[in-house]
């Protein structure tokens, strides 16, 4: 494992955000339903979406805050589509909207601490950021292999976390009492495919779904909401209708508790 920059106590609450594009909003409201029953994460782990999610909790930002943010913008302020050599596109426009929006610079900056989970292309194995960078690292996280142009940091070339790990329980295993899952990258059944980055996207979400089922015994409290198998990952429009599948899912699993 990547070494981990780890703070000395124990924490009562970890929290692992998977990836899952756009449903990744889902997130915000599933915290918002932990917050109302008096759970606050200590330390999060976050894969691509849940990277970006991850980011803003732990800058001090509430869900309702950070959804509001999100709300009146179109997929195209986040991500640019246009056919490069590495990829359709890239990702600047979400860097940019993460700097322009939190506080923090760097991930020794963050009011809660936060392990941001990217895949090394080059050398073929998981690295775990927890200090230098936030934006970049993010970035990386949430780096799409083909859709979107690897993200360079220190000469190599990192894409989405979720190709080796979408829910990064494992650093919080050792350091926290109770860890809390999130899995938001639900496989429905989908009728038809309009272009070939509905194929991409299809096919790199279906790859990182195998491993669920033992990430979910090694969980406290796992929350997978059901409803989210109708958007797409890029429906930025459906925003607040993805947040409250979130909340109301999360407070479901919780009534059982």
């Amino acid at each position: 494992m990547d070494k981990i920059r780890l703070w000395t106590k124990k924490y009562k609450y970890g929290l692992a955000l998977s990836g899952g594009g756009i449903k990744g909003l889902a997130h915000l409201g599933i915290i918002k339903a932990l917050n109302e029953e008096g759970i606050y994460p200590e330390i999060i782990t976050g894969v691509s979406a849940g990277a970006i999610a991850g980011v803003f909790i732990a800058d001090g930002h509430s869900p309702d805050e950070i959804i509001k943010l999100f709300q009146n913008k179109k997929t195209f302020d986040f991500a640019k589509i246009h056919f490069q050599r590495l990829g359709f596109g890239n990702m600047e426009g979400m860097k940019h909207f993460i700097q322009e929006n939190i506080s923090a610079k760097n991930f020794e900056d963050l009011q809660t601490p936060l392990i941001v989970v990217a895949t090394d292309l080059n050398n073929a194995k998981i690295k775990y950021f927890s200090e230098g960078n936030i934006a970049e690292a993010v970035i990386a996280s949430a780096s799409i292999p083909v859709i979107f142009r690897p993200t360079v940091i220190n000469n190599i070339q990192y894409v989405d976390g979720g190709v080796l790990n979408n829910l990064a329980i494992e650093p919080l295993l050792k350091n926290c009492k109770k860890i809390i899952g999130v899995y938001v990258n639900p496989i429905g059944k989908q009728k038809k495919f309009t272009n070939l980055i509905s194929i991409a996207e299809r096919s790199f979400h279906m790859g990182v779904e195998p491993n669920l089922y033992d990430k979910k015994q090694m969980c406290d409290i796992f929350i997978e909401p059901h409803g989210l198998e109708k958007f797409s990952m890029r429906n930025v429009k459906k925003a607040k209708e993805i947040f409250n599948i979130g909340y109301r899912e999360a407070k479901k699993t919780l009534e059982k508790l």
